[in-house]
């Protein structure tokens, strides 16, 4: 378990993100008229753990039930040996998955979260906490929606075991789509600096925990010198233009959600690549379709085009936590150490958090 005094919780990014995020809400509630609810964001981060505690449950007794690596493991990273001692084995789990999805259905122990449930912990209340900050509803049940809709996407739509969609994205696209009293308000910072400030200094601590930097300056560069452009032809005073750039929306898309190093692509040439496409659509989006909600849309539309990306310009995949290693090699050091299958789901929980 891990503690507040554990170095593994300061070396996780993750943790950075929560504290900044609950840094926005509490600025935000206390110096903006927001109409946001505190029971809203207790709702939102209630759903968003109990999903991932169901998904994980579920998960973890489906790979018991058929003898195979469970949503939870990356199957691209799973090291030769484990896999070839997962199909000496499976004959006799099929030879018991009858008892066991038995066991599964009637016995109220079988939800009980694995351990591993801890380490992916920090991914949903991230989640929680930008879907508050971002998604306005009417109803609880839309935010509960949003929520269900992020957490999900992470177990259910994967290409090679990675995230398809950044859940926090895919969430409010969610919301937007199906729920006619959900809306983002782009405009809900206001004009004040300091906002921009603060977003862009604790953004930036983040962003360099993760190494994304590149993604963030390559997107926001490329929509600058895009909004200048448009200022010139039109003949518009620079504060204009200044104006759209500091959108607090805009800056916080730029350094918490776009830089999520779990979805975006794995190469630096194939993030800088990403992140100008989606400042090209965002900008077309938002002058010739006047949508103020564009960066959402962008990222949604070409987040599967990180796939392709990937298989282009191959690289290391980035998983949270630097003790707890990565891919194959965090397996494999777990087993070579003699650990438990616990230690092991642990880690498998950390590579799809």
């Amino acid at each position: 378990m891990l503690l507040w005094n554990d170095t593994r919780v300061w070396n996780d990014a993750r943790t950075y993100q929560i504290l900044f995020l609950g840094l926005f809400l509490v600025v935000g509630l206390g110096t903006r008229d927001w109409t946001l609810q505190p029971t809203m964001i207790a709702v939102a981060i209630a759903t968003c753990v109990t999903t991932q505690w169901v998904m994980i449950a579920v998960s973890h007794q489906r790979s018991a039930v058929s003898g195979q690596p469970s949503a939870v493991s990356d199957h691209s990273e799973l090291s030769s040996a484990a896999a070839q001692s997962t199909t000496q084995n499976s004959k006799l789990e099929t030879q018991n998955s009858k008892l066991k999805t038995s066991s599964f259905i009637l016995h109220p122990s079988s939800f009980i979260p694995p351990s591993s449930f801890l380490s992916s912990l920090p991914s949903a209340l991230v989640t929680s906490l930008g879907l508050s900050i971002l998604v306005r509803a009417d109803h609880y049940s839309t935010i509960v929606l949003a929520c269900v809709a992020a957490i999900a996407s992470k177990f259910l739509i994967r290409v090679n075991g990675k995230h398809v969609f950044n859940p926090g994205n895919f969430g409010i696209v969610t919301a937007l789509t199906l729920a006619p009293d959900a809306w983002v308000s782009p405009g809900q910072w206001g004009e004040e600096g300091w906002y921009a400030l603060m977003f862009l200094s604790c953004g930036g601590l983040v962003v360099g925990r993760v190494g994304r930097w590149d993604t963030t300056v390559a997107f926001l560069g490329s929509y600058a010198v895009l909004e200048a452009v448009r200022n010139v032809l039109l003949g518009w005073t620079w504060d204009v233009w200044a104006h759209r750039l500091m959108s607090g929306s805009l800056l916080m898309f730029s350094l918490f959600m776009i830089t999520d190093p779990r979805t975006i692509p794995n190469a630096r040439i194939g993030r800088v690549l990403w992140a100008m496409a989606i400042a090209l659509l965002t900008f077309s989006l938002r002058n010739y379709l006047f949508l103020s909600t564009a960066v959402f849309w962008a990222l949604f539309a070409l987040a599967p085009l990180s796939i392709l990306i990937d298989a282009l310009f191959p690289a290391d995949r980035f998983v949270w936590g630097e003790s707890l290693g990565k891919g194959a090699e965090g397996m494999e050091a777990v087993e070579s150490a003699g650990g438990t299958e616990e230690q092991e789901m642990t880690v498998l929980a950390t590579q799809i958090s």
